[in-house]
């Protein structure tokens, strides 16, 4: 089968292009020609590289009606930490990723899977299941909610098959070190302290590779509707902090309740995921613990070679 993928130079998308690449079939990755990718570097020659902006289909469609793909994993989303919530930028992508999903189905593409947040819920109903109710509280799950809506129905005109992945909480290797878990590893590494709130609030988080697969899972499969990418194992924030630190050698460095919550901190988020494993076959690879060792042998290299100071 030959993919699609948008938001390759990402944790989430450069993981889908690993993913695929490693099931035999071919991938070809819209990016920016102006931006660096190091998360490709070593997947250079391995995929087609199709250059343009997606904000700007005339930079690239061609070049998509020319490669033929038969499956679509969309990834692309502004996602910088501490700005994209509310950031106006949500609007371009919901416009960007409808003109995406019109020329994919042009160009003969018949199965499509999307990734969209668990944040489109309503937070406060407890373990979260794919009928439930939706309540976006921010711009951007309010535009994932508007597209998965929109493109699914869409999608159904058109005759495609479109799946809505709906990600929980990801940790990954090369992830931005702004974000908790990457911070308290290098903070580890650095031999500081690391200040964090009092870690009740409950989680539930899932390794990249494993988000990847199923959006792949989705995709191959040609799955329509909404499903949870989620571990489905609940996970206290102390719990994920304390067992990180404790890898890293050193579980006194948390400093639990020294800062108070972020601004945006609902008390439980967890996703059943059943749905998913029923309709693909997918499970996890990693569990909690192994995902977290395997990210901080990586941090511990990277230490090791330079690459982070």
């Amino acid at each position: 089968m030959r993919y699609l993928v948008t938001g390759g130079g990402g944790f989430v998308g450069s993981h889908v292009i690993r993913q695929v690449l490693k099931s035999g079939s071919e991938v070809a990755a819209i990016l920016h020609p102006d931006r660096p990718y190091p998360r490709l570097d070593d997947l250079a020659k391995s995929f087609t590289l199709i250059p343009g902006d997606l904000a700007a289909p005339a930079d690239w469609s061609a070049a998509v009606a020319s490669w033929r793909p038969e499956a679509l994993i969309h990834t692309a989303w502004y996602a910088e930490p501490g700005l994209y919530l509310d950031s106006v930028r949500n609007l371009d992508c919901l416009r960007y990723s409808l003109d995406l999903l019109e020329v994919a189905a042009h160009v003969g593409c018949t199965r499509m899977a999307m990734a969209g947040t668990c944040f489109e819920y309503d937070t406060s109903v407890g373990f979260l299941r794919e009928d439930g109710p939706t309540r976006p509280l921010t711009l951007y799950a309010a535009c994932k909610l508007a597209l998965g809506e929109v493109a699914r129905q869409r999608a159904k005109q058109l005759g495609l098959s479109l799946a809505w992945g709906r990600i929980f909480y990801i940790y990954v290797p090369h992830e931005d070190p702004r974000r908790v878990v990457p911070a308290l590893m290098l903070a580890a590494l650095k031999g500081d302290e690391f200040s964090a709130t009092k870690g009740d609030q409950v989680r539930d988080y899932l390794h990249v590779s494993d988000v990847a697969a199923g959006l792949c899972a989705l995709a191959e499969k040609g799955s329509d509707g909404a499903f949870n990418i989620s571990s489905g194992e609940p996970v206290t924030m102390a719990r994920l902090m304390l067992t990180a630190a404790a890898i890293m050698g050193n579980p006194e460095m948390i400093k639990l309740g020294s800062r108070p919550p972020a601004r945006f901190e609902p008390p439980f988020i967890a996703g059943d995921s059943t749905r998913l494993r029923e309709a693909t076959g997918w499970r996890p690879a990693f569990d909690l613990e192994s995902g977290l060792r395997q990210t901080a042998d990586w941090w511990r290299a990277h230490a090791r070679a330079g690459a982070i100071t």
